[in-house]
């Protein structure tokens, strides 16, 4: 299979470049991926949908992915507990080489085609959850494998991937591809591939949880307020509410710890 990933990059003596033609060649690069990710909405459409089921059916959502695309699936279910005020765990994000790898590149974990499955197990992975392979190039073994284990105990599965016809897209029931082409720096899928796959992931996880109710208006009324800013956007949320000071909503806050809860009994006054 040729890899889009690995084309040559258009641009070339990069070294010889100015800071100034770096940054601007860089930017142009990246404002392509938006336009990539709006082909495949419907796509997306339907995983956003199929998760929320499996979910309003007491699933999880997991993310696998190896080195820059396993970090990003922690990135983001890492945020899915502050932001929508859900339980640890309803959100997963794992790496090929385990914890440490999310600060240390591990070699070769990426290569065993049967680690995938043997970290999702323990987490008891079942049919009532659903599994997304995250895979810049398609090929990681690590998360190829595990979706066709997935496939086998009846797992609904996805993936992320740049690059089209890939291994990884034919294992899964719901490939997204967001293919957007030569990197800047041939073969540094942490750049444009990355960032496609962080707005994917951004969109997925968020239109699920506001499915899941977890948003009103536009508002995060269930996150959790664990900082001193997020206790101030959370009164001010308060505030806008009910009508009320300050000082008023922000102890209505403390006392029930989430907006949500706070405005409940505020109208109930």
């Amino acid at each position: 299979m040729k890899k889009t990933t690995e084309t040559a990059s258009p641009y070339d003596q990069l070294e010889k470049m100015k800071t100034a033609d770096l940054l601007r060649n860089i930017n142009r690069e990246d404002q392509t991926v938006p336009l990539v990710i709006e082909k495949i909405l419907p796509q997306i459409e339907t995983l956003v949908e199929v998760i929320v089921q499996k979910m309003k059916q007491g699933g999880r959502l997991f993310y696998l992915g190896a080195g820059t695309s396993g970090r990003l699936g922690i990135v983001d279910a890492s945020e899915c507990p502050p932001t929508f005020g859900v339980e640890q765990g309803l959100v997963i994000g794992i790496i090929a080489g385990g914890d440490s790898a999310i600060r240390k590149a591990v070699e070769f974990a990426e290569d065993d085609a049967a680690q995938g499955w043997k970290d999702l197990s323990a987490f008891r992975v079942n049919e009532n959850d659903v599994v997304i392979g995250i895979a810049a190039s398609g090929t990681t073994p690590y998360v190829i494998g595990a979706m066709h284990a997935c496939n086998e105990h009846g797992i609904v599965t996805a993936c992320i991937t740049c690059n089209t016809g890939s291994a990884l897209a034919a294992a899964v029931s719901h490939p997204l591809e967001v293919v957007v082409g030569p990197e800047f720096i041939t073969g540094s899928t942490r750049m444009k591939a990355g960032t496609a796959q962080k707005l994917a992931l951004n969109m997925i996880s968020t239109c699920v949880m506001i499915r899941l109710g977890k948003v009103q208006g536009n508002r995060m009324v269930d996150m959790q307020p664990s900082n001193g800013k997020l206790i101030d956007r959370g009164t001010n949320m308060i505030v806008e509410a009910l009508g009320i000071p300050y000082t008023e909503a922000e102890a209505l806050l403390k006392k029930h710890g989430s907006v949500r809860k706070a405005v409940e009994k505020g109208l109930k006054k």
